[in-house]
């Protein structure tokens, strides 16, 4: 017995000391904590050169995050750009990948939705939950709603007396908690008026 205790305490210790994912603040352990901060870093990048256009002239343009999900693989952010007369809201999608030598990396993508096609969007989804709640609530996890937007699969069920809100997107498969949801809703809605 204490010779494979001793081989598997050998084996294991060996891993933690030569693996090549270096296990740091970089790691996903710690994505939750700065994926917010990451997404308002990474999304000014895709706002001034895809969304409002790069340009030789100065252009003012806002970003406010409003909410990330718990689970740090979806951040919402608010824009707005007066001169270009462009506002909306930007899902920042995270996810965990390993490459081909076998390194775990975290990679990410934007998707814009202009100021009605986000409320709209956020409207179907709040729609969907409150005319569906006795369905989706009446077997936790086994009863489910779906839906399509845009280019966007939405998926819905109850879990733990809240509501979870999967977007599964461009390879990205993200949970939204009906908290981040909410608030990025309300968030949105009172910057916008």
């Amino acid at each position: 017995m204490k010779i494979k205790f001793s081989i598997v305490f050998i084996i294991l210790i060996n891993n933690f000391l030569f693996s090549q994912v270096k296990t740091n603040n970089n790691n996903v352990w710690v994505a939750k904590e700065y994926s917010k901060d990451v997404a308002l870093y990474n999304s000014k990048n895709f706002l001034f050169k895809d969304i409002l256009g790069s340009t030789n002239e100065i252009v003012q343009f806002e970003i406010i995050p409003l909410a990330a999900a718990s689970s740090g693989e979806l951040t919402t952010l608010l824009y707005k750009c007066e001169s270009k007369q462009k506002e909306g809201l930007v899902l920042g999608f995270y996810g965990n990948y390993w490459n081909d030598a076998g390194v775990l990396y975290q990679g990410y993508a934007f998707k814009n939705f202009e100021r009605n096609q986000a409320i709209e969007f956020l409207n179907k989804i709040q729609t969907a939950i409150e005319d569906n709640k006795k369905f989706i609530n009446d077997q936790s996890d086994n009863n489910n709603i779906f839906f399509k937007y845009d280019d966007i699969d939405v998926l819905i069920y109850s879990s733990s007396q809240t509501y979870t809100i999967r977007l599964f997107w461009s390879g990205f498969d993200s949970s939204w908690e009906k908290t981040a949801f909410d608030r990025s809703k309300r968030r949105f809605e009172k910057k916008i008026k």
